[in-house]
This record gives C-alpha cells, sequence and structure tokens, in this order.
C-alpha cells in the first residue's frame, strides 16, 4: 500500500462524536513512551502528522487520521501515563474502554510494545482484555533497531514464550523500527489486505 494522504481529522474523548463514515478503523495504542507518534509518522511518511494530536491536552484523547480517503488510523492515548493523577487514569480507561465496546467501524487494535522491555504486566492484561472481548489485534514490538542482530530475535522469543502462557497461539505480530523503515511494508499490507477482503464482502 501507499499512502498518497493522510489528515488529521478530529480528537475527542466522547466515542459518540467520532467520525460517521463507515470507514474502517485501525487503532494504534501502547503504554506511553512506546514510540506511537514516530511509528504513526514512519506509516504514513509524515514528518510531523502524529504531532497534529500532540498539542497540550491532545495526546489524552481519540485522534482520528484520514488515510487514501478509505480507511481510519486512530490514535489512542497511552496507557499506564505515570506522571497522571489516579482519577485521569479513570477518565482515560473509561473512554478507550467505551471505544473498544461501541466503536463498530474498529476492524483491528495494534498493541505496540517496546521490544527492549520484559514483557509488562499492564501490555499482558490490556491484550487479555482485548481478547476475552473478542477485538482483533496485531503486536507492533517498536524500537527494534535499539538492540542488536543477536539480542532481537532472543527478545521476542522470550516475549512470545510468555504470551503462550496465556494464549493457545501467539497473536499476528509485527517488528518495527520508526529509525529504519523496518516492519512499515509489512504493517500497511496487512492493513490493505484486510480493506481488500472487507470490499469484496460489500
Amino acid at each position: 500500500m501507499k499512502i498518497s494522504s493522510a489528515e488529521f481529522v478530529m480528537s475527542n474523548s466522547d466515542v459518540t462524536k467520532c467520525p460517521k463514515d463507515k470507514l474502517p478503523e485501525y487503532a494504534f495504542i501502547g503504554r506511553s513512551n512506546v514510540g506511537k507518534s514516530s511509528l504513526i509518522n514512519m506509516l504514513t511518511s509524515r514528518k510531523s502528522l502524529a504531532k497534529t494530536s500532540g498539542r497540550p491536552g491532545k495526546t489524552q484523547l481519540i485522534n482520528h487520521f484520514i488515510i487514501n480517503k478509505t480507511w481510519f488510523l486512530v490514535d489512542l492515548p497511552g496507557y499506564g501515563y505515570a506522571r497522571v493523577s489516579k482519577s485521569s487514569k479513570k477518565v482515560f480507561q473509561k473512554f478507550i474502554t467505551a471505544y473498544f465496546s461501541k466503536r463498530t467501524q474498529l476492524v483491528s487494535a495494534f498493541v505496540l510494545v517496546d521490544c527492549r522491555h520484559e514483557p509488562q504486566k499492564i501490555d499482558l492484561e490490556f491484550m487479555q482484555w482485548l481478547g476475552e472481548n473478542q477485538i482483533p489485534f496485531s503486536i507492533i514490538f517498536t524500537k527494534a533497531d535499539k538492540l542488536s542482530k543477536n539480542k532481537l530475535p532472543i527478545q521476542i522469543n522470550s516475549y512470545i514464550e510468555e504470551m503462550l502462557k496465556y494464549w493457545e497461539e501467539m497473536p499476528n505480530y509485527f517488528i518495527t523500527s520508526s529509525s529504519t523503515g523496518l516492519g512499515k511494508d509489512d504493517v500497511l499490507a496487512y492493513i490493505d489486505d484486510i480493506n481488500s477482503q472487507l470490499k469484496n464482502l460489500e
């Protein structure tokens, strides 16, 4: 898939005010500092697309970007904010949960995980929640360039081993680097393939 256009549409915290279009949506979510904005900019070949939602307060909202006029990339708030109050976290959790529970246009979620770290409880619990609620998702391992060629597969395999303690099989996953562009074609091809399947069902 070649991305010829990528435009910011809206930000809000109320799922009922999200775009009314019936276009497929792909939601990107992960812990804070996982490299979500950089990944979005890398995927869309735009240096500061995600920065549109990076003004004060905007990163705490549901952000919609329309891609090629045919599908939405949805940038969701990072969970696990270290610098916000417990009450703020509850607010984030409430509308993130509402988005996943009520947004019928959602086709798949992408859960971002920093491949340099050991499996985090908050990530595992969130993916478990997605599974229990039958929400399709893939894992995107970010910052692969930060690990050596020898260390990277070891780290990914250890994550897979941990996941298989809870899952019958490993969810679909991608290994990416916003710095080198690793994984870009794979993620976009995956989205393109799903969109093609959806079109055939119309």
